[in-house]
């Protein structure tokens, strides 16, 4: 049975790890990238094997594990450096990152300079639809009322737990008084944070939805569809 591990580094830690890999012996078997709907930022993946800690766990247990390193949240314009002197079978791969999704891997062992592929659009994979791209901004603008929201709910939570302290000191109907107050402004602002993050969310799953192919789209707006109204039921029953 074959298991993936994934362990995240920096750019700055990319090198070390896979010279690391490399001492002991572990063989490079790919590398891909990804384009975060979400924020725009990309993600690399580059993929081992230790055949020989795979061979021997295989005869012990029938295992064994392919490990991952992940580099997450690259900005279009940072410089990755190229694994290429230590791993140069990872050129195709670096070429091919290079050109469709735009992002400077530098000092690569063997460089097309932007001509490994013949594409009709520059860097195709970094660029987005309208639809994606309004659905991205939406998302931010969301998340940015929500964290908002939030930090007022928490502000506003703090200022009642204040001042049911102070009427604490009071006499005794004094400070059930005031504590009334502060236990409902809790709860207020407690739904609040609720609704925003639910509004978040929402608007999250509408940005993957737009970036989806719209058949693929529409079976999963379906199955979302029929959750909530399962979830309705129950929560009505």
């Amino acid at each position: 049975m074959q298991k993936a591990i994934y362990t995240t580094v920096g750019i700055d830690g990319l090198l070390p790890h896979v010279q690391a890999l490399k001492g002991v012996g572990a063989r490079f078997v790919q590398m891909h990238a990804e384009r975060n709907v979400d924020d725009g930022s990309y993600r690399l993946v580059y993929t081992f094997i230790n055949v020989r800690a795979a061979q021997e766990n295989i005869a012990q247990d029938g295992s064994y594990a392919i490990g991952n390193l992940v580099v997450e949240g690259i900005d279009q314009y940072q410089e990755i450096p190229s694994i290429s002197s230590y791993y140069p079978a990872v050129f195709p791969f670096e070429n091919e990152v290079h050109d469709l999704f735009g992002l400077a891997i530098t000092d690569m062992q063997i460089d097309f300079k932007g001509f490994f592929y013949q594409v009709s659009t520059a860097e195709p994979m970094s660029v987005i639809t309208p639809e994606v791209k309004a659905a991205r901004e939406k998302a931010m603008k969301v998340r940015a009322a929500a964290e908002a929201k939030a930090r007022k709910a928490a502000a506003e939570k703090a200022a009642a737990t204040a001042g049911a302290g102070e009427g604490a000191a009071g006499v005794g109907d004094t400070a059930g008084a005031a504590a009334q107050p502060a236990s409902a402004a809790g709860s207020d602002a407690q739904h609040d944070e609720a609704a925003a993050k639910a509004a978040l969310k929402a608007a999250e799953m509408e940005a993957k939805l737009a970036a989806m192919d719209p058949e693929k789209a529409a079976k999963v707006r379906a199955a979302l569809a029929v959750k909530a109204a399962r979830d309705k039921q129950k929560k009505e029953a």
